[in-house]
């Protein structure tokens, strides 16, 4: 919203402010001020000048030679305007004179004649387009003193970014009564507040739903002569960025950034029937041409005004080309309307043609203001355009709604804004911006909100204009009283915090996709028809056919995560998610929602790093089983009680999922069901995905994870005495599991053993069919003394032996 200062003074008693303390008061009421600047600042160092005499240029038919005196000096100018005579009172740009289009005066030589200096027009000063001839000031002007100082223009623009609440301060009246509000002045209005009394038999409006158009407001103004407006009119449009046209247009305008109520003129002559209908297109009504030449496709529940035969204007957006203003026009009917403020909204956005009357029936005009508006106009066309108003006319309010009546508390704003208040104190806030206020009992006020104020809906919006009458400044600052102490942590929370910082510091990335996906995916994860996760929710209003389903799995939006990572030549890939997927049940039951953790890794076992310090090898099975292991042993999870012990096992045939390599696959268990499971993607699911190269998956239930209970911290103290390494390499059918011979040695009864751990796993030609050989380091310590080589011999003679009992198996020779 824009307006000048000196506009703005017409309506309200600044009371001194300065402009910078008037942009403060309105920041600090809610109406951002975004800028206080000059109006035209490029016109600063223009001046007026009297044409002293006029004579023709010996070198040009077309040319005249000008003296012109600027204040007490005079200069000799070259002029071609064909309005140029003596007297003339006009604008002249002198030597070092820079103009809007960034041109720079120099005194030059015009066919030989020097000039020092130019007369400007009107469109060389981008006032207006006229450019017929040099710019004519009145008469007794008086020159040499600044152009912008005589043409009224040295004045102060101020610009405020309106929020979508406030329409009513999508006006100057409406930001003076916001001035008035706070400076307690009164609030002067062109017109009193009016109606129409009687109805006009000359004309007839007609509306086919008040829903969409609550009120419409006409008048007939006869004998109207078109013009340009009258520079005070001018003036006020070309202040604020707007395009004088002619006087009625004009007054149409300028009423509007006045009231904020949109008016249009339409050439009463050339409506049919002399009617005003307003309703939706018909079948046949298909294209319109609205006012800028442009033809229109109207859409079934777009609002049009009518005549008795077609469409005239685009309701609340643009009038059209066949009714407009023209300099032909004599008579003209002026509408005042409101219109539903979605369906205008609705319509400027499919044709595309913001308007200043458009961005303001979208956030709501005063319904009951039309009247007064019009009569505004009216007496401004009276005076302006000569025209004579008919008597009457029609006020059509279908859509009058009840009267605004809220009630604010005392004490409940008082305690809200940490302020004593009393009756006399929000009584004077609210009606210095117009609302009604009278006593309901001891602690409540009944308060009538004016019909302006569309966003006044219950207590808390009173409470807020109370706050911003009184001004926030003036609201102490206290802080609020708290308990010094920690505040709880959901402990879920904090273990999903400590998973997420364990991957990453184990080379991961966090992923976060959105929980709309394709059912397109379960298909490329090759899942069984009637496995469950096909059942999936769908939305009612999907972004598009790719976000129409709620997820079941995190791992098919993991895997587009490593197509996209690949087709960018980042082939080695760690990634993790944990987010929920959701389960339906009944029909208007909502789903079960499930957390999970999901990743995968895929490509180089070092990642980026150089090959000069690490193999170039690639990720495998064990890689991920390490990452898991390595999870559950820094979340205290590993080694916890037999209730909750997490444990790998083999899957039966039956528990492999589709996309799962049967070969490379291992399911966790727990206590309280099964966690988890990890495996090698099968080649085909990652090719359905575009990934040709090897994918290796865990995923885990989040939510049963963080219901194990973790092992209790210990200290225990550095070791003092060294430890003893003894290797291993056992010779066992190949049906046994190594991680069996781990636990075969955990849980034997010698104390001296620290840390045992398998570091190769061997199958070749050189053994037997059948056979595997697997090597287990096993370190030894006492706490208390320096273990000797008898004390070793002996304890690990008898892991040995368990061993080769245990599992049938022998000692690898060589």
């Amino acid at each position: 919203m824009k307006f000048t200062l000196s506009w703005l003074k017409e309506y309200v008693d600044t009371r001194d402010l300065s402009p910078e303390a008037l942009a403060e008061q309105l920041t600090m009421l809610g109406l951002e001020v975004e800028g206080v600047t000059e109006l035209f600042p490029e016109l600063q160092t223009l001046r007026t000048a009297k044409v002293l005499s006029v004579g023709p240029h010996p070198n040009a038919d077309k040319l005249h030679l000008c003296e012109v005196a600027v204040g007490d000096a005079t200069y000799s100018i070259v002029c071609g305007a064909p309005n140029v005579r003596e007297n003339l009172i006009t604008a002249i740009a002198l030597p070092g004179t820079v103009m809007p289009d960034g041109t720079k005066i120099k005194p030059s030589k015009v066919r030989g004649i020097k000039s020092n200096g130019m007369l400007c027009s009107e469109r060389e000063l981008g006032l207006s387009d006229s450019h017929t001839g040099i710019m004519e000031l009145p008469e007794d002007t008086d020159h040499g003193q600044s152009l912008l100082q005589a043409l009224g223009l040295d004045d102060l623009l101020i610009e405020v970014d309106l929020t979508p609440n406030r329409p009513d301060c999508a006006s100057v009246i409406g930001i003076a009564r916001e001035i008035a509000g706070i400076t307690r002045s009164e609030l002067t209005l062109p017109v009193a507040e009016t109606e129409i009394k009687h109805t006009n038999g000359q004309f007839s409006v007609d509306i086919e739903d008040s829903e969409i158009c609550p009120r419409y407001a006409a008048r007939l103004i006869r004998n109207v002569r078109i013009e340009p407006s009258p520079w005070w009119i001018q003036k006020r449009l070309l202040s604020i960025g707007m395009r004088p046209i002619n006087n009625v247009v004009d007054i149409t305008n300028l009423v509007m950034m006045e009231y904020g109520q949109p008016l249009h003129a339409f050439d009463f002559d050339t409506l049919e029937g002399k009617q005003i209908i307003v309703r939706k297109p018909r079948a046949n009504e298909k294209n319109f041409t609205t006012l800028d030449g442009e033809e229109r496709t109207l859409e079934p529940d777009m609002l049009m005004i009518c005549d008795a035969a077609k469409p005239v204007a685009v309701a609340g957006v643009m009038g059209g080309l066949d009714s407009e203003v023209t300099d032909k026009t004599v008579n003209i009917l002026l509408e005042s309307a409101c219109f539903n403020a979605v369906s205008i909204r609705r319509t400027a956005r499919r044709l595309n043609l913001p308007s200043e009357a458009s961005y303001r029936f979208e956030r709501g005009v005063d319904p009951g203001g039309c009247a007064t508006v019009m009569e505004r106009a009216v007496s401004l066309l009276c005076e302006v355009a000569g025209g004579d108003a008919v008597e009457g006319g029609v006020d059509m309010y279908g859509g009058k709604r009840p009267f605004n009546s809220q009630t604010i508390r005392i004490s409940r704003t008082s305690a809200l804004l940490g302020i004593d208040l009393d009756y006399d104190k929000i009584a004077d806030a609210l009606q210095s911006i117009g609302m009604q206020c009278k006593p309901k009992n001891d602690d409540t006020i009944w308060v009538l909100a004016p019909t302006f104020r569309i966003d006044i809906e219950r207590e808390a919006d009173l409470v807020e204009e109370v706050a911003r009458l009184i001004g926030y400044n003036n609201i102490p600052t206290s802080l609020p009283k708290v308990r010094l102490s920690y505040p709880e942590q959901q402990p879920q929370r904090q273990i999903r915090s400590r998973a997420a910082d364990l991957l990453v510091g184990m080379g991961f990335s966090e992923a976060i996709n959105y929980s709309f996906t394709t059912s397109r995916h379960l298909s490329m994860m090759m899942l069984a028809d009637d496995d469950i996760r096909r059942k999936q929710v769908a939305l009612l209003n999907p972004l598009s056919e790719e976000q129409s389903v709620m997820r079941t799995m995190l791992l098919p939006g993991l895997l587009e995560n490593l197509k996209h990572n690949i087709n960018f030549q980042k082939n080695s890939v760690r990634l993790f998610e944990i987010g929920k997927v959701f389960t339906p049940r009944g029909k208007d039951e909502q789903p079960i929602e499930t957390e999970q953790l999901t990743g995968l890794l895929s490509g180089r076992r070092y990642g980026e790093a150089s090959h000069l310090y690490f193999n170039e090898e690639n990720v495998d099975f064990f890689d991920a089983k390490g990452v898991i292991e390595e999870l559950l042993q820094q979340m205290r999870l590993q080694d916890c009680g037999k209730k909750d012990a997490v444990s790998f096992r083999i899957p039966d045939t039956a528990e492999v999922e589709n996309y799962e390599d049967p070969s490379q696959c291992l399911i966790l268990d727990s206590g309280n069901g099964t966690l988890g499971r990890l495996a090698r993607l099968q080649s085909e699911v990652a090719r359905n995905f575009g990934i040709k190269q090897d994918v290796y998956i865990f995923d885990i239930n989040f939510q049963l994870l963080c219901t194990l209970t973790q092992t209790d911290r210990h200290f225990r103290s550095l070791p003092v005495y060294p430890a003893v390494k003894r290797d291993i390499a056992l010779l066992i059918p190949e049906h046994v599991q190594a991680g069996d011979i781990l636990e075969t040695i955990r849980s034997s009864k010698e104390k001296f053993i620290e840390h045992c751990e398998i570091f190769d796993v061997f199958q070749g030609k050189s053994l037997e069919k059948g056979i595997k050989s697997v090597a287990v380091s096993v370190t030894y310590r006492s706490p208390t003394k320096t273990l000797t080589e008898k004390n070793v011999n002996k304890s690990h003679t008898k892991i040995i032996n368990t061993l080769i009992s245990e599992f049938n198996g022998s000692l690898r020779e060589g």
